[in-house]
């Protein structure tokens, strides 16, 4: 008789727990929360789709992490070339003949660099 009360406990103590509302998980700092297609894509929790997703998270985090590296190192040179010249450069190739940069970083797949010479600022869009 014991056994039967302290099994129904149990069962009823797991149908409780699991019947609790889901809540979202928490989204790292510095996500775009309005991107739903990216996030749902994503974040399926379907066992199948897993390796899937982790690859398609994987190449979306390489992406990300190309453009904010070629942002920062145009940045750095404009920055510099501002401190010795005391004006923006008229386009980024004036950077690379003035020996600021090597190069100019190619933008990842379906982005373009864009500059403004006015502000001095450079941003990585996509390409239409």
């Amino acid at each position: 008789m014991k056994v039967a009360y302290f099994c129904a406990a149990i069962l009823a103590l797991a149908l409780t727990a699991c019947s609790g509302k889901k809540e979202e998980p928490a989204k790292p700092a510095g996500t775009n929360q309005t991107d739903s297609a990216t996030n749902q894509a994503y974040n399926t929790g379907n066992p199948l789709t897993a390796p899937v997703d982790y690859l398609g998270a994987v190449g979306q985090a390489q992406r990300h992490s190309e453009k904010v590296l070629d942002t920062v190192q145009i940045q750095s040179a404009i920055r510099q070339f501002q401190a010795v010249e005391d004006r923006n450069p008229k386009d980024l190739n004036e950077l690379v003949s003035s020996g600021y940069l090597t190069q100019l970083p190619k933008a990842p797949y379906g982005m373009k660099v864009q500059y403004d010479a006015r502000s001095g600022q450079v941003t990585i869009v996509r390409q239409q």
